[in-house]
């Protein structure tokens, strides 16, 4: 009798090439939680987590980080720069709507 063999077609991937890919494509996870009590809500919950590269989160518009005081340290002098810019701003239409 000849011997038969079952041959797999399932591909070896490590936890880096995965890693890889999930932060070359992103990866979402949304999901709510929601406790109720004789119809009243008394608790609701969203939580959405994206997991994805620097560079594919700012490719998508997210950038928060940038902003963020305890993040950035070019944060201050951005803020101090858009200040002054408001005030000249104020300045230059009250003189335009004094003429």
């Amino acid at each position: 009798m000849a011997e038969q063999r079952m041959v797999h077609a399932v591909q070896a991937t490590n936890l880096a090439d995965i890693l890889e890919r999930v932060l070359d494509k992103g990866i979402v996870i949304a999901g709510d939680i929601k406790i109720n009590l004789a119809d009243v809500e008394l608790l609701n919950i969203k939580i959405r987590l994206l997991v994805a590269s620097v560079d594919k989160a700012m490719e998508m518009g997210i950038n928060w980080w940038q902003s963020d005081p305890y993040l950035s340290v070019k944060t201050d002098a951005i803020e101090k720069e858009n200040k002054s810019l408001s005030e000249r701003l104020a300045f230059l239409e009250e003189k335009i709507k004094a003429k």
